[in-house]
């Protein structure tokens, strides 16, 4: 009986030891950010993505227009490494 009352208190102080909110907090999810559109922005917007500085910018900007954004891996505007970090903060819109 003197283990199991223990037990029992032991866990009663872990639980009150745990940070408050730690068990029972919903995590929110994360904000993604707007799509930059490659058909239409400019160099400076398009240089703000990660990975793609001056030179990748204006090639993009020279080889519109791109019915998708693979296509600048096809046209070899942007290597196939580049494109995997980029692709997901791009889109190609038509008009």
């Amino acid at each position: 009986m003197k283990n199991i009352l223990k037990a029992l208190a032991l866990g009663i102080g872990l639980f009150l030891q745990m940070a408050p909110g730690a068990y029972a907090k919903p995590t929110p999810a994360p904000v993604q950010a707007a799509l930059i559109d490659i058909n239409s922005a400019n160099e400076k917007t398009l240089m703000t993505i990660p990975g793609i500085g001056t030179a990748y910018s204006k090639k993009i900007v020279a080889g519109r227009p791109y019915k998708s954004k693979d296509q600048l891996v096809s046209r070899k505007i942007l290597p196939q490494g580049v494109y995997e970090k980029v692709k997901d903060q791009i889109i190609a819109r038509q008009k």
